[in-house]
């Protein structure tokens, strides 16, 4: 008989291996019944999970270290055995604005697209405004990806410009009503800013971190401890369809499927450009193709690296303004579960990392790595500044940054 597992989900592309785990059979073939709940804000995804209304979450990862180490609440352990994709997130302007700071119809250089919106803001300022961005939680890889990208570029984050909260569904709302004058969020919310004309895309969050850590699967500690079989069998089910998801052969009926109401509630061709890694940056221009946009699979893409949790770690440090503190940063870091990830799928046709922790951003080229299982390529994973992360000397990091 089936385990039942609730779990929350907002109407994002990246919510998709949940979804199509349940819709195409994997988590019932595994052994597991999956019933998915909607809501509308990470806010209340993380209320259902703590509350026990849902089993396990679809979250953005630095979410669940907050929880962890009671950041704005009393504080709750969660874990994360499994990581649902990298990227797939774009920073969307008003068009004016927009066509200002990145070349025509096509996605300019992180660091040159940063260097024009400096002269914007700067004039923002000079007039006793400033520009405003929304993002879709203050504890959001969006919020931490936009503003380590402003503050390479020379624009301080909360001084030169001011970053606001906009739940996803509301984000193309917001730009169009001018209360904000650029977003961070998720697929296919550019999209729909773009279609409606009230926003150009300029960057994906990708060419600020090539293989930025971005959705997690969430659990509560105990939760997790109690049903862990199920959430073994769980981590096969979205395996197969991270790799169901991927192949070109699928895009038509998984966009279809993830279109449904009681899932984006949106339009099936606006997310197949995302699931193919295609964005049309501006009304009037033409379809743009960049590789890895969205990232499910492929180079231990679901795998919850430690490293990628420190780094979560040292960016709200660096934005709560508070001190580093070690005993935090090891609480931040167990967060993420490679232990439950390898007991999983050992026996199984994934390939396993050979170390669970790794110097982010160092990459350049294409390199095979060692492995407990299989083999395993991976490609560049810099960051737009060349700045590397090594997860053994965070204090350190920490004072290199500006």
């Amino acid at each position: 008989m089936s385990q039942e597992l609730v779990l929350g989900f907002l109407p994002l592309v990246d919510a998709c291996l949940p979804i199509l785990a349940h819709e195409h059979g994997f988590a019932e073939e595994a052994g597991v019944k999956l019933r998915l709940v909607k809501d509308m804000s990470w806010a209340t995804v993380l209320d259902r999970l703590l509350y026990g209304h849902s089993d396990a979450a679809h979250m953005v990862a630095p979410l669940a270290i907050a929880a962890t180490l009671g950041r704005g609440r009393p504080a709750q352990p969660l874990s994360v055995p499994f990581v649902l994709g990298l990227n797939g997130n774009a920073i969307t302007m008003r068009p004016e604005i927009a066509r200002r700071v990145r070349p025509e119809n096509t996605l300019g250089a992180a660091a040159h697209v940063g260097a024009e919106l400096r002269k914007i803001a700067d004039e923002r300022r000079a007039g006793g405004d400033r520009l405003r961005f929304g993002v879709v939680h203050r504890y959001s890889s969006h919020n931490y990806m936009l503003r380590y990208w402003l503050a390479g570029c020379g624009i301080r984050p909360d001084h030169d410009v001011e970053i606001t909260t906009v739940p996803p569904p509301f984000c193309a709302d917001a730009l169009r009503a001018g209360e904000v004058d650029g977003i961070c969020v998720g697929e296919p919310w550019n999209s729909v800013a773009v279609e409606q004309g009230a926003g150009e895309i300029v960057l994906a969050t990708a060419q600020i971190w090539r293989r930025g850590v971005e959705k997690v699967l969430a659990l509560k500690e105990s939760v997790l401890e109690e049903k862990l079989d199920a959430v073994r069998l769980l981590i096969r089910a979205l395996c197969k369809a991270a790799a169901h998801f991927v192949d070109p052969v699928n895009w038509d009926a998984n966009a279809a499927i993830l279109a449904r109401a009681e899932y984006l509630d949106g339009s099936a061709e606006l997310i197949r450009r995302a699931i193919s890694d295609r964005l049309l940056l501006s009304q009037d221009g033409a379809l743009v193709h960049y590789p890895d946009f969205m990232f499910q699979y492929r180079e231990a893409a679901n795998f919850p690296w430690v490293s990628q949790a420190e780094w979560l770690y040292t960016q709200m440090v660096r934005w709560d303004g508070t001190p580093f503190d070690a005993d935090e940063a090891r609480r931040a870091a167990r967060v993420f579960r490679p232990d439950i990830y390898r007991s999983a799928l050992m026996g199984t046709g994934e390939p396993l990392p050979g170390a669970s922790s790794k110097v982010e951003g160092s990459l350049m080229q294409r390199t095979a790595v060692s492995t407990q299982q299989g083999e395993m390529v991976l490609e560049p994973n810099r960051f737009f500044d060349g700045v590397a992360f090594d997860p053994a000397h965070l204090e350190d990091y920490l004072k290199r940054l500006p």
